[in-house]
């Protein structure tokens, strides 16, 4: 396995350091368009090698497989550039794996009621175009979406004969301070990317009344509820947001109705409204003093660089998926399927903050169970279509046990 990992920001140079200690590939070329940047994250181990790439064209994607004869490509930029990482890598026979899907585009008369464009319809567009070329595009193999969907395997597998909801709910206690010991914004992921998934209108997948599934939109940040997090966390409100999981989920998942719920907290709901209401959310370049800039890059960028946080951060995150409906046994039966990671401990152990760390470890274990030959494909395919147990097995083998706690019925 020969592999192009396409960015080495703060999830990319995560990847580096998780796979740097597993030995299923031959090669890694870590590729980002700064490439003093790809070569930091690619010392200490002649396996890896650092390249100049171009995300935003395809062809710079295609040159650099055909240069290095990559079998796999691993897109760990902003989803904005998707697709030209997707086509790049199929144009160069590569397999490929990504962390989110193409992007949406909101409905353009009803966005709060209906779907427009939604999330991966870019890529699942073309799957058979993948199938028939024998090859695989992963999608959406981050932490969310991601480790989610695997649980959603898992328990239609394992625990439940008929599922209600497959309802995601990620929440954290995480705090950022300054120098003096204040506290401060710093999200801890790319602000670009939350921009996008917290202020497009939330999907949502439900049976109608004639027993037809079908996929809905509602407004952002709607339908809050608390969920109490294990391990310490505790209650979060958690709130609707867009996210790959609901588009993923029952296209290979039996089940009622599918959400995501987001625990973003007070304050970062109310600055992402600030954001919209001033327009400083908007992805068109607008015209400042004769230079032309995208407001939401400018936000992004004088924001603190979530790679760099984590020796200012404390506390855990989740990711976990909570599951309703009927057990093996035929009872009704509510399971809350999780990860928690500790930021002192992955600060520890890699050097990386936990956020990033949760995200960058689903893709290698990805990888290395392709690489045995455990997980196999071809087409456009999310986590769910393939078996769970061998990556939640490999995910405690990495040393990051998964959870499973019983809830109320």
């Amino acid at each position: 396995m020969r592999i192009l990992l396409v960015g080495a920001g703060g999830v990319g140079s995560a990847f580096v350091s998780i796979v740097a200690r597993r030995d299923f590939f031959e090669s890694i070329v870590v590729a980002d368009y700064d490439r003093s940047r790809a070569e930091k994250a690619a010392t200490g181990d002649d396996r890896f090698s650092a390249a100049q790439v171009d995300a935003s064209s395809a062809e710079s994607v295609t040159a650099l497989c055909r240069e290095h004869a990559i079998t796999h490509v691993m897109n760990a930029v902003d989803p904005v550039f998707d697709m030209p990482v997707f086509e790049g890598a199929f144009a160069a026979g590569a397999d490929y794996l990504d962390m989110a899907m193409s992007l949406s585009r909101p409905h353009p008369e009803t966005p709060y009621e209906k779907t427009g464009v939604k999330l991966g319809d870019e890529q699942f567009a073309v799957a058979a175009e993948w199938e028939a070329a024998g090859r695989l595009a992963l999608v959406g193999i981050g932490v969310e979406p991601g480790l989610s969907d695997v649980f959603a395997r898992y328990a239609a597998d394992h625990d439940f004969a008929e599922i209600d909801e497959l309802g995601t709910r990620d929440g954290a206690n995480l705090v950022v301070t300054d120098d003096d010991g204040n506290e401060i914004f710093a999200p801890s992921f790319s602000m670009w990317t939350t921009i996008e998934e917290c202020l497009n209108p939330p999907v949502i997948w439900a049976v109608n009344e004639s027993g037809q599934g079908e996929w809905h939109t509602t407004a952002p940040f709607s339908e809050p509820e608390v969920f109490d997090f294990p391990e310490g966390i505790g209650p979060v409100e958690c709130v609707n947001v867009e996210h790959e999981e609901v588009l993923l989920m029952p296209r290979w998942v039996d089940c009622k109705r599918a959400t995501f719920k987001y625990g973003l907290g007070d304050e970062f709901i109310t600055i992402l409204k600030v954001l919209h209401t001033l327009g400083l959310d908007r992805t068109e370049k607008v015209r400042v003093k004769g230079v032309e800039v995208s407001p939401r890059d400018v936000v992004a960028a004088v924001l603190p660089d979530p790679a760099t946080v984590g020796p200012r951060m404390t506390g855990k995150t989740c990711a976990g998926l909570w599951v309703t409906g009927k057990g093996k046994d035929g009872q009704p039966r509510s399971t809350y399927y999780y990860h928690v990671v500790d930021n002192a401990w992955t600060m520890r152990e890699y050097g990386h903050q936990c956020v990033v760390w949760q995200t960058a470890i689903n893709p290698v274990i990805a990888l290395e169970l392709l690489a045995r030959g455990t997980w196999n494909g071809t087409g456009v395919l999310g986590p769910e279509a393939f078996d769970a147990v061998p990556f939640l097995d490999l995910l405690t083998e990495y040393g990051s046990p998964w959870g499973r706690r019983e809830m109320s019925a």
